[in-house]
């Protein structure tokens, strides 16, 4: 949520903050804002799909610093749509804006739009760091406030609506906490991290000691997320409200304090409401007095019992016991398992698709992603093959539809999407969501790897946590408009190899760590830190994106078929930064394979990498503009041949044989 003008206004007095030296407490993070917080801090690249390495580094480190003031983060992340769709109106305009604002970034201007995958990078790096976190069913705000005030600490946000929810232990700005800044206390060892805290006391005490019980009627009142009612406005043009000293700037905050400053004249929210209806028509007052009121329960606590979430992994809630959904999702939703995506497409038939920084004159970077998201619909919304749906004019007719939003150019459209009807055999009672966990897991990988176009014999020389990148990166080879070219498929594969470089190289095992892979990855650092001219190129922007959205998919129905294939690190499986550069240089003439000579190893995953995708297009496919080393060539010459032999042999050997590593894929749970 959010009150027009409200944190800018406190922030310009100081009055109604403490000061802290925050140390040995729980403390209930805001998940969503600290995400993006961290990252539009930190300076981090935004025109090239997002540096999620550097990111990965940043969120290490921010816990790392609480950790060592004792500190003991909670994060509750906010989930999909509200079903009641009061923020719907909100969720479109912010949507028209960022789309404005990427725009303008690739063009060289202004702005932040969060790279594509950021919250699942930030999931990761908190399951890592073994911080607990909860995704909660919608926003995040109303469940914060109840387990903050159960446990009597301090929330860590940076949404205004925190300024009115009345906190036993108040409410940090992230914008005041100096984790960066790490103090000792004055003769202990022990540290602190600076911060300041909101004070809903201060602030009722500056006006005139007014009931801190008004303060959500002036929420709904002054405009908020949810709620912005035309009739407020004839209030507002016939009331005089007494603006009082000085302290604040421009139109809004003369609202604020005006409105502030006229409901301290009253003793509660009901005499304040019947005197804002004496100035509308008799024939709007009940409506908007009944308006005003359920809008200020938002402000209220929620009934959900967080605590018992973190410690004993259940979320209930009384809109989740009225859906009935299926017991295994609604655990998957909490434990962040599964997207907001899914639950929106699911109880609401509707998603936005978050715009990235593409090239805006050619279709949405989504759309090469839309065959995927069709099935995913359809494992949501039953729309399974039976002996009833004959004729596809028949089929049209009975498949669920789902609306999309998407941009089109510069604007925000809606389409409407059929779902995929499941093959017969997926699921025979015709009832895939309920019992999908049950689906043997042969099927589930048979299904996921149907959708990608890939056979599961082109996978096997390739590491277990890569299947599904190389099998997302096969598909995208195939559907990605404009066609890919060789450089941006090697550009990609070589950013893969130096996540892999990454792990190999900060290992402590002497047995993983080689002085080869070092040199090679302190070459990739110095290719990723070189600038880069102001002007993107757009084209290749596009394709990386497009990219990024067949991955964000694929993991969505991964996750949703209970991952049959490994879950892949994403902290370290994209750098824009050095994708980019690196597609620059091959572009150029450069050999890929020149940078990864010196170990032959990481020269190895490079050419089994390139291999697996090339090995499902055409020999011709690729109008090559850069050199390849022989051994990659002689892989290409015989990859259709190869393949064919490797299928043949993981059909041949039992489904079990444990010296076959990539067996555990056809194995049943």
């Amino acid at each position: 949520m959010g009150i027009h003008g409200l944190m800018s206004y406190v922030g310009e007095h100081k009055q109604f903050f403490t000061d802290l030296q925050l140390r040995n407490t729980k403390i209930i993070i805001d998940g969503n804002n600290l995400f993006h917080r961290l990252y539009f801090e930190s300076n981090l690249d935004l025109q090239h799909g997002g540096d999620y390495d550097s990111f990965t580094d940043i969120v290490h480190k921010f816990f790392e610093t609480l950790s060592v003031c004792k500190i003991y983060p909670y994060v509750v992340l906010d989930g999909g749509c509200d079903l009641s769709d009061k923020k719907f109106a909100t969720l479109k305009e912010r949507a028209r804006d960022k789309i404005q604002v990427a725009y303008s970034i690739s063009r060289g201007g202004g702005g932040s739009v969060l790279p594509l995958l950021t919250r699942e990078v930030f999931k990761q790096v908190l399951t890592k760091l073994e911080v607990p976190f909860v995704q909660c069913f919608s926003e995040a705000d109303r469940d914060i406030m109840s387990l903050a005030n159960h446990w009597n600490c301090p929330v860590l946000t940076l949404d205004s609506d925190f300024c009115i929810f009345d906190l036993k232990a108040g409410y940090c700005p992230l914008n005041y906490f100096q984790w960066r800044n790490l103090c000792t206390c004055e003769g202990t060892l022990d540290c602190y991290i600076p911060a300041r805290c909101f004070s809903l006391e201060r602030l009722c005490s500056h006006f005139s000691h007014m009931n801190k019980a008004l303060l959500p009627l002036f929420a709904v009142m002054n405009g908020n997320d949810y709620i912005n009612l035309p009739a407020l406005e004839t209030f507002f043009s016939k009331v005089r409200l007494p603006v009082g000293g000085s302290g604040w700037r421009g139109r809004k905050h003369v609202r604020i304090q005006g409105l502030l400053n006229w409901l301290s004249h009253f003793a509660d929210p009901t005499e304040a409401i019947d005197n804002v209806l004496k100035y509308l028509k008799k024939h709007e007052r009940e409506e908007i007095r009944e308006l005003l009121c359920s809008s200020m329960e938002e402000y209220e606590q929620s009934d959900v019992n967080l605590e018992d979430f973190f410690q004993n992994g259940t979320y209930e809630s009384q809109v989740t016991r009225k859906l009935e959904l299926p017991q295994w999702m609604l655990e998957a939703l909490a434990k962040g398992h599964l997207s907001p995506f899914i639950s929106d497409a699911l109880l609401l038939r509707r998603t936005i698709l978050h715009v990235q920084v593409e090239h805006m004159q050619r279709p949405s970077a989504h759309t090469v992603a839309l065959p995927i998201r069709q099935v995913i619909y359809g494992l949501l919304l039953n729309a399974s093959q039976n002996s009833e749906v004959t004729s596809p004019s028949k089929q049209s007719n009975k498949l669920p539809i789902v609306r999309e939003f998407d941009r089109i150019q510069k604007t925000l459209k809606k389409s409407f999407v059929p779902t995929t009807m499941l093959p017969l055999d997926f699921c025979e009672d015709h009832r895939p969501l309920a019992i999908l966990t049950e689906v043997p897991r042969s099927d589930r990988l048979k299904l996921l790897l149907k959708t990608l176009g890939v056979k599961a014999s082109i996978l096997q020389p390739i590491p277990n946590p890569l299947w599904l990148p190389v099998a997302v990166t096969c598909y995208w080879t195939h559907y990605s408009e404009p066609k890919v070219k060789l450089h941006h498929l090697q550009a990609l594969l070589l950013g893969m190899v130096f996540g892999e470089l990454h792990r190999t190289t900060s290992s402590p095992d002497p047995a993983v760590f080689h002085v080869k892979d070092k040199m090679v990855y302190d070459q990739f650092l110095k290719w990723k830190e070189k600038n880069f001219q102001k002007l993107l190129d757009l084209d290749t922007a596009h394709t990386f994106c497009q990219w990024q959205c067949c991955l964000q998919m694929g993991l969505h129905l991964n996750q949703l078929l209970s991952t049959p294939l490994p879950e892949p690190d994403l902290t370290r499986l994209y750098c824009g930064t050095l994708v980019h550069r690196l597609c620059k240089e091959l572009k150029s003439g450069y050999a890929a394979e020149n940078l990864l000579l010196s170990s032959p190893k990481m020269n190895q995953l490079y050419c089994d990498l390139l291999h697996a995708v090339k090995s499902t297009v055409p020999l011709d496919f690729f109008q090559e503009t850069t050199k390849t080393t022989k051994s990659c060539k002689n892989k290409q010459t015989t990859s259709q041949a190869e393949t064919t032999r490797q299928h043949a042999t993981l059909e041949a050997q039992p489904v079990c044989d444990v010296n076959n590593r990539f067996a555990s894929l056809m194995v049943e749970d």
